[in-house]
């Protein structure tokens, strides 16, 4: 899967990376150079007492380690930045494959690990990507250069070097082996808390008023808890790499001492060459060690890789049309056809057998109990869910056969739950429509029944809005998720339950304001109250999924025994209160 991912992203860096192996190439030549310079100077300089060649020398040392410097400086800025460009190109292709997801895809994943592989799995990639470019890279010629450098300074030690160099290899196999799944549950464990912790943010109103706060601290106790006994199982098999590496590398160094210092007794090997011999055995395992750094960071990010390849894997179950249709433009009919809808997996359909028209002019009304489809089958209009099986159409066109682009162009949506996004008044409502101008979005929110408490905001359409909408009440949201869509001025026009926080009285203003804004319009409400839906031209009546009247409201009162149902309880309980 990492493989997989840096194959698809970082094609547009093939040249970075190119100087990134060549500067590397140089700073480790010359880095395995240096050892060798350092044994001629000890050697044919300090032995003999030549001055001038211990200056000439030096120098030159000097001159390979400026090298060395700015070839290793160059390789980190260009592996920085490589590293930076690939978690910002990921990011983006995240950001847009879950944008184009329809509600099921992000229902399946979930908001917490879509966020969290986007975040936390992309900046695991990102840095093991950096680690590769500024070290991976040099520790595989340091290693290869090592050997070449130390047999050519003495054959005679070199067993020292195949002993201790694959058994420091195999140790810390084996301890990595054990840390992949350790790092899978890391990052299950890490979606647990995100998952816990946006539920409390975003529900705090609902735990304070349950005092459910104890009971939040335990789940999210809980969720962390299981996040710290993974990240303790990584960190105690972590913790046994560097001991064992210390280990082998002392001991090959005294090691080296040792049989070198025999070695130079009986007059096989000189100091200098001891010396250098011993260098070059520190670099080999230096870049073992390097390699073995980049080992403990490899399998987490090849979880994350894992993680984030799915998503990107994931394709959405609306397709955009391969030869779209372009749906004609004016007033639009929306037309429902022997339409049968249910999700994948579940076994009973949600909407059986849906047939009706929605016609330009007249207002189309949805009602019925809660879970008999209602919001199910207003979202099959702007493609939310396709439709299982029958044909829903827009002026003569199947949904399916359109541009997604063309068919939004023509939909203006009030959602069950409006939000609201970071920003001004001004800046939410000219997400309907970019060039709209004051006058236009007043005019929405006069009809939408929200001038009045906007300009009573501070800064009136600049006023702040908070992530949400969470600074305004339920009902003015909604006023304003209505004044969005009315900016827009679209064909159609769906709201779904959008006048549930409104009062009775805000309630009739705002459909007598919408009547005449909305006279060439389709519109199509889903409603829980029979006030709302009273003077609707056309009203369907769901039940379990199925239509089982249709007609106004005076013809179901007499047609229509679940429709009396309905306006029976809603009379009764207003009488109640």
């Amino acid at each position: 899967m990492l493989l997989r991912l840096l194959r698809s992203h970082l094609r547009p860096y093939t040249g970075e990376i190119t100087l990134i192996v060549v500067l590397q190439l140089i700073g480790t030549m010359a880095s395995l150079y240096l050892p060798s310079l350092n044994g001629e100077i000890i050697d044919k300089g300090v032995a003999r007492g030549d001055t001038g060649f211990i200056m000439s020398h030096g120098a030159l040392m000097l001159a390979v380690s400026c090298v060395q410097i700015l070839a290793a400086a160059g390789a980190t800025y260009l592996a920085a930045r490589t590293a930076m460009g690939f978690g910002r190109d990921v990011r983006s292709s995240v950001f847009h494959t879950v944008g184009e997801f329809s509600a099921q895809e992000v229902s399946r994943f979930g908001p917490p690990t879509l966020i969290s592989r986007n975040t936390n799995d992309v900046t695991q990639v990102q840095m093991v990507l950096f680690m590769a470019f500024a070290m991976l890279v040099s520790a595989p010629i340091m290693m290869v250069g090592g050997v070449i450098m130390a047999l050519r300074e003495d054959v005679g030690l070199s067993w020292l070097v195949a002993v201790a160099v694959p058994l420091l290899g195999a140790v810390v196999g084996l301890v990595i082996s054990r840390m992949v799944p350790q790092f899978q549950r890391m990052q299950t464990s890490l979606d647990g808390v995100n998952r816990v912790m946006r539920e409390q943010i975003t529900g705090i109103r609902v735990v304070r008023a349950f005092v459910r706060e104890r009971h939040e601290e335990q789940r999210f106790a809980g969720a962390n808890g299981d996040l710290t006994d993974a990240a303790l199982h990584v960190g105690r098999l972590m913790a046994l790499i560097f001991p064992i590496v210390m280990f082998i590398f002392n001991a090959s160094s005294v090691a080296v001492m040792w049989f070198g210092g025999h070695r130079i007794a009986s007059g096989d090997m000189e100091i200098g060459q001891l010396i250098a011999f011993l260098s070059y055995l520190i670099q080999i395992l230096m870049s073992v060690m390097m390699a073995t750094f980049m080992s403990t960071m490899i399998p987490r990010a090849s979880v994350s890789a894992g993680r984030i390849q799915e998503v990107l894997g994931t394709h959405s179950t609306v397709i955009e049309a391969a030869d779209p249709v372009e749906i004609p433009e004016g007033p639009a009919t929306i037309e429902f056809d022997g339409v049968d809808f249910h999700y994948p997996g579940a076994e009973v359909s949600v909407l059986h057998d849906i047939s009706f028209a929605a016609l330009p002019g007249r207002t189309t009304a949805i009602i019925g109990s809660t879970g008999s489809g209602k919001t199910t089958l207003l979202g099959l209009v702007p493609r939310l869910f396709d439709v299982s099986t029958g044909v829903l159409r827009i002026n003569g066109v199947d949904v399916r056969d359109a541009s997604l682009e063309d068919l939004w162009s023509h939909i203006g949506l009030i959602p069950q739950k409006p939000y609201l996004f970071t920003g001004t008044v001004a800046s939410n409502l000219r997400y309907g429509n970019p060039d709209a101008t004051d006058d236009e979005l007043w005019e929405a929110l006069r009809i939408a029944q929200a001038a009045d408490f906007v300009s009573e905001m501070e800064g009136g359409l600049e006023a702040t809005i908070a992530q949400g909408g969470t600074n305004v009440s339920g009902g003015q949201r909604q006023r304003l998720a209505i004044a969005r869509a009315i900016v827009k001025r679209p064909e159609i026009y769906l709201f779904d339950d959008s006048f549930s926080a409104l009062d009775l009285s805000t309630d009739a203003r705002l459909r007598s304001a919408l009547r005449p804004w909305t006279a060439s319009s389709t519109v199509v409400i889903v409603a829980q109250r029979v006030s709302t839906i009273v003077d609707a031209d056309h009203i369907i009546v769901l039940d379990d999924g199925r239509i089982v009247g249709q007609g106004t409201h005076d013809d179901l009162l007499t047609t229509c025994e679940t429709y009396q149902q309905i306006v029976e309880s809603q009379q009764g309980a207003e009488e109640a209160a």
